[in-house]
Formats: structure tokens, C-alpha cells, sequence
């Protein structure tokens, strides 16, 4: 199959591997990970105009998952039209970009059923390939080596790790005190991930090595944490918490809060912007799992990485529902998906402007493709 093709990896941080060691560059990585090029920002290799040559080649295009309709739409990020559509597994949640950036999975969980499933996309063509049966994918990360993929079986309160090509199941880990484990972010060094527990109010430190848990952090406040983004520095954290309506800063070495910036209601969805100077904040506009349409509190807050400072709020006008999504290659729009609205929303990222797009019921983890970065962690393309 297609996803299989494996692609070297290239771009500026391709040229130090032939010394072998990432200690030239001050983070001593885990095997095989590629090096880090600059210790104070692991998102140098996600600006705009990094694009893998390879890469380039696949057709610019914005792929949505649609919970309830069981289905992927296809954008057109130039005319904003639907282009194509097609159905995939039972309650797709996310599309997820492989470490190797050739295969887009999209995350059939099955809700309450053991039907999972992932259907694997081929970028270059834009077609769905043959679904590979997998165990309640709610989500899905990569280990920074590549050795791994990591599907978040959120009912089972379980990590599976997989061959990353054809889901063979490697191992597991057990997070039993991690209900609602969902999403999570990686280290500067890859030797550890934090993952959100939505129900429990927890966090979940795991050893990504030895595949184990290292403990678990209760948030101070608000009990329903979402997504994970690394800062620019790797080992700040950002941890959006949709109860709180904001943003906790937990410091990943020592796994303790040590902040906590006030965004927006339902604060959900965390992007860094193309320069790797902003966060943007993707609040739902609501604190319910099955919130209402047009929510008038659903917007995006933009914070400054430098100061953790709330720098611009955008509104979606006529209310809305921003959920999950990423930035596109040239950092000029960030898109997300409008969840209770069954829309896709295509906002500028200098002015707020908002442009929607109609899609299937309720639209969950859009993807952006292609994009900037020598690899991907996972998620909706958390690229480094």
C-alpha cells in the first residue's frame, strides 16, 4: 500500500544528521528522532516556505471529518469550495498527517461500539485507501523517532502503540486514571508526552521510551482539559481546559501548573501560527460536549508565545462553534471546524476575517495539507 513509502526527511535539519548526534545543537534526543535546530524554537522547521519538496507536490487541499455524518469532505483552500467527498468508518473525529508525511489517517472510533477503524488517504491523489480495522482510534500521535503510532483509545483509557505503517499492534499502556484520554503533545527531546483526560480534570505524564506512565497532575480548576501544544521552548505546555475557559502553563520537566491565561468559553482547540510566535485558541463557545449552533461566545483568542498575553480576540460573526483545525502553509489562514454549526470556518490571520464553508454534521479534526515540517507528531498536524 501507499502509505508505506517511507519519506526521508529533509529540510534544514536534514543536513545535521549525518553527525549522528543532536548534542551539537544542546537537546540530546531520543534515538533516531531528527535533531532539534534551534533549542529556544522546535517550530523553526514549520515556517512558511519549508515545505519538503515532496511534500509540495500533493494538492493543497483541506480534508474535514464529519462526526455524525460519517464522512470526509474535501476543500479547495483556493475557491473554498467542496470538492470532493466520501465516506470513511463509523464517527470520524480526526484526520492525522503520519510521521512520514505520505499517508493522511483519518480516526474511525466507533463511539460505543468496537467497530474502530482508520481510513488512510493518500495526499498526492486525495483518495481514501482500504480501511485497517483498529480498537476505539480516537485519536492519533506519533512517536518524534517515527518507530511509533500512538492510537488513543479514549473509552479503554488506553495507548496503543502501533507499526506506524500498517497498525500492527506493538504494545499498550494503561491510563486508568486518565478518563476521556484524548490528546497530548511531546517534549523538546521526545523522551515524554502529557495527555489530557477530559473527564477526570487530569493530566497524564507518559515515558514514551519505556511506555509507561510517570504520574498524573490534577488541574487547579476547571475539569474538562482538551488540547496539548508544546511551546516554542519545549517544555512549557499549553493545555486548553474547557470549563475553565482558558488556557493552563504546566511545566512538562517538573510536571507542575505554574499559570493559567484566561481565553475565551469553552476554550478547546491550540495551533501555533506559521512564525511560531502566536497560539491561537479555538473557544467553542460553549462547556457542553453537544453544545447548541451560533454561539455568540464562540470565537478565537490569539496569545503572544513571548509574554502569555491575550494579544487579539476574533468573534465569529453570527455566532459559532471553532473546534479543531490548523493553519494553512503560508500562515494566512487559520481554519477550524464550526462543530455545532456544520460549517468550516476559513479565518485570515491578519485581520480575523471569517469566511464559512457548508459541510457534513458536525465537523470535528480538519486537517490543513499539505503543510510545512520535516515531520509530524500527529494529531491535526502538529509538524516539527
Amino acid at each position: 500500500m501507499t502509505q508505506k513509502k517511507k519519506l526521508p526527511v529533509l529540510g534544514l535539519g536534514a543536513l545535521l544528521l549525518s553527525g549522528g548526534c543532536a548534542l551539537a545543537q544542546g537537546v540530546d534526543t531520543i534515538p533516531g528522532m531528527p535533531p532539534v535546530v534551534d533549542p529556544h524554537n522546535i517550530y523553526t522547521e514549520t515556517v512558511a516556505g519549508h515545505l519538503n519538496p515532496e511534500v509540495a507536490q500533493d494538492p493543497a487541499r483541506v480534508y474535514v471529518p464529519n462526526l455524525r455524518s460519517n464522512n470526509v469532505y474535501v476543500i479547495d483552500p483556493q475557491t473554498y469550495k467542496v470538492v470532493a467527498r466520501f465516506k470513511v468508518g463509523e464517527s470520524p473525529q480526526h484526520v492525522v498527517p503520519s510521521w512520514d508525511l505520505r499517508t493522511l489517517w483519518v480516526t474511525n472510533n466507533a463511539e460505543g461500539t468496537t467497530q474502530g477503524s482508520l481510513t488512510p488517504i493518500d495526499p498526492r491523489t486525495t483518495k481514501p485507501l482500504p480501511e485497517v480495522a483498529v480498537d476505539d482510534p480516537y485519536n492519533m500521535y506519533f512517536t518524534p523517532d517515527g518507530k511509533s503510532a500512538i492510537t488513543v483509545a479514549e473509552a479503554r483509557e488506553r495507548l496503543d502503540f502501533r507499526d506506524p505503517h500498517t497498525m500492527a499492534l506493538q504494545g499498550s499502556v494503561s491510563v486508568p486514571r486518565c478518563r476521556g484520554v484524548n490528546h497530548a503533545d511531546f517534549s523538546i527531546d521526545g523522551r515524554y508526552a502529557i495527555f489530557t483526560c477530559e473527564f477526570d480534570g487530569y493530566l497524564a505524564k507518559v515515558d514514551t521510551v519505556n511506555r509507561k506512565v510517570l504520574g498524573y497532575l490534577r488541574l487547579s480548576g476547571g475539569g474538562m482539559p482538551q488540547d496539548v501544544l508544546t511551546a516554542p521552548d519545549g517544555h512549557k505546555f499549553y493545555v486548553a481546559d474547557m470549563h475553565a475557559d482558558g488556557v493552563f502553563i504546566i511545566d512538562g520537566d517538573t510536571f507542575r501548573e505554574t499559570g493559567f491565561i484566561h481565553t475565551g468559553t469553552g476554550a478547546h482547540g491550540l495551533y501555533p501560527s506559521r512564525d511560531g510566535t502566536k497560539l491561537y485558541v479555538a473557544n467553542r463557545g460553549s462547556h457542553k460536549i453537544h453544545g447548541r449552533p451560533h454561539s455568540k461566545a464562540g470565537g478565537v483568542s490569539v496569545i503572544d508565545f513571548a509574554t502569555d498575553k491575550v494579544v487579539t480576540q476574533w468573534r465569529i460573526p453570527g455566532g459559532g462553534s471553532p473546534d479543531m483545525g490548523n493553519v494553512s502553509a503560508d500562515g494566512k489562514t487559520l481554519w477550524l471546524s464550526g462543530r455545532f454549526d456544520d460549517v468550516v470556518y476559513a479565518i485570515d490571520t491578519t485581520t480575523g476575517a471569517t469566511r464559512k464553508i457548508a459541510v457534513g454534521q458536525e465537523p470535528h479534526g480538519l486537517t490543513v495539507w499539505p503543510q510545512p515540517g520535516r515531520y509530524s507528531i500527529g494529531h491535526t498536524g502538529i509538524l516539527r
